[in-house]
């Protein structure tokens, strides 16, 4: 516990150590990390790198992450606190000056990373204790954090500016054109498939190995990037590299909420952004009693877990007392102590987790199925939903070979909408839901839009259901705008073509 309240609190001194002025992209250079002086010891690289982690715990990172991954999805119900801003993404009423779209957190991250991989090669001129193996790993880590940014970005906004040189001067350059999505991505697989081989398997210590960048993260953003890609072959390659290691598993019983999300750092955890005690995360006042932003939908009780009626101590350990507490709708993953306990404001340091290991086999078995391993893909989706106790009204299909009702007569579609479902029941509330439904609808050339419009028929308000139904025939309504300031900023940006149309 002591070293991780020392790394956390060296991430969040080097983050207030970077805080500065706005402008386009937030790409201004950086007192005390892009100085020339500053690069020449192997210590202030490392400083430098803690920094790019430190900017992940800024509220507005966080809480955009969250908001872009859920709040379009069929999870979310608004409380009393609820802005006309969420009101608007919720019933695709979108605008340009809806801050919810404003990138500019996300840069910040990105501009730190550039920073790194441009300035702490000259290190190994300066200081003679820094080997190449130590900035390969730093390089490794920044490219990735990079990446996972640009990940976000390039799903949440499909054409965003690739700014992969550092600012470090008024003299560099802030007027950036958009890249077309398959340039996004093409950058952030060739990026990850360096970090791949720069980065470390381990730390020495727990907490480093979740909280910042291994191999095996790496590892889980390429299977992630090749799925919403469609490229099902490589996602399943990479699955399998950490599946293989042998380095995670699955938390089992009645501590699994505890060990997970309070707690942190579990055996399933990959990545996770490290909230503490100094540096708190934004979810408390979103969904505390008194001031809920956000409820959970009554669909989550009803349909997504459902409730065994008859035994009522039956239940799917991921969710009464674990995504959300359902008899009162508090979203619970970053409330929650336990089951029956909540946390103070003060302690509202639940992590980010990015990747856990169920996400590594339920990408697996989504992969597997649209090769038409259906019996493969099976055999992982039982794997997780055994462990969490899955109640057997959410079983679509029967998962047990031994089970007389077992049968692999099972079409593409009806089981990758099984393996959506089950992902709605693991990663309630982890900012996956929009992604998982907008690559699942997009897929086969939008075969599966009929996603996209049973969400809105359950979310947006009556008035607007109609018209939110029309929005989403057009493929550029489900990307965010760019957000006015940006447009003001950069001349070369162009706005996202859905909102130019309906200006």
């Amino acid at each position: 516990m002591i070293s991780k309240l020392k790394y956390i609190l060296l991430l969040c001194i080097v983050g207030i150590s970077m805080s500065s002025c706005k402008k386009y992209l937030t790409l201004e250079p950086q007192d005390g990390i892009t100085r020339q002086d500053f690069w020449q010891t192997k210590e202030q690289v490392s400083s430098a790198v803690y920094g790019c982690y430190a900017s992940l715990l800024a509220p507005p990172l966080v809480e955009n992450l969250f908001l872009w991954g859920e709040l379009r999805a069929d999870m979310l119900q608004t409380g009393v606190r609820a802005t006309a801003n969420d009101f608007n993404i919720i019933n695709v009423n979108i605008q340009p000056t809806n801050p919810i779209t404003n990138w500019s957190a996300v840069y910040q991250t990105i501009n730190n990373c550039n920073t790194v991989i441009d300035l702490a090669p000259q290190v190994l001129q300066t200081d003679n204790t820094f080997k190449q193996r130590d900035l390969n790993g730093y390089v490794g880590e920044a490219l990735a954090l990079r990446s996972l940014m640009y990940f976000y970005l390039v799903r949440t906004f499909r054409e965003v500016p690739l700014k992969i040189k550092a600012t470090t001067s008024d003299e560099d350059n802030f007027q950036l054109p958009k890249s077309s999505e398959a340039e996004v991505l093409t950058q952030i697989i060739n990026d990850l498939k360096l970090a791949e081989e720069y980065c470390f398997t381990t730390y020495g210590n727990r907490d480093h190995d979740k909280g910042r960048i291994t191999k095996y993260a790496v590892q889980a953003m390429l299977a992630d990037v090749y799925l919403w890609k469609d490229d099902y072959e490589n996602s399943i390659i990479y699955c399998d590299k950490v599946i293989n290691s042998g380095q995670f598993g699955l938390v089992e019983g009645s501590s699994w909420f505890s060990t997970v999300f309070y707690e942190g750092g579990s055996n399933e955890s990959i990545f996770e952004f490290y909230f503490n005690q100094n540096r708190l995360n934004p979810f408390y006042s979103m969904f505390a009693e008194s001031t809920k932003r956000f409820t959970a939908a009554l669909r989550v009780t009803e349909e997504v877990y459902t409730i065994d009626l008859f035994d009522i101590e039956n239940k799917d350990i991921r969710g009464d007392g674990a995504a959300a507490r359902f008899n009162e709708g508090t979203i619970w993953k970053y409330h929650g102590v336990n089951s029956g306990t909540g946390r103070s404001p003060s302690a509202s340091f639940a992590h980010w987790i990015v990747y856990r290991y169920p996400d590594i086999l339920l990408m697996k078995a989504e992969a597997l199925n649209q090769l038409g391993q259906v019996d493969e893909a099976l055999k992982l989706i039982k794997i997780v939903r055994d462990r969490a106790n899955a109640l057997e009204a959410t079983e679509t299909f029967e998962t047990d070979p031994a089970d007389p009702d077992y049968t692999s007569a099972i079409n593409t579609p009806d089981l990758a909408k099984f393996i959506l479902d089950e992902r709605a029941r693991e990663f309630a509330y982890e900012g996956k839901r929009w992604y998982d439904l907008l690559r699942n609808a997009k897929r086969d050339n939008y075969d599966q839009r009929s996603l996209l419009f049973d969400v809105v028929i359950v979310t947006a308000s009556p008035e607007n259901q109609q018209s939110a139904v029309a929005k989403l025939q057009d493929d550029n309504s489900h990307y965010l705008p760019i957000y006015f300031t940006e447009l003001e900023a950069n001349k070369q940006l162009i706005q996202n073509p859905f909102y130019v149309k309906t200006k």
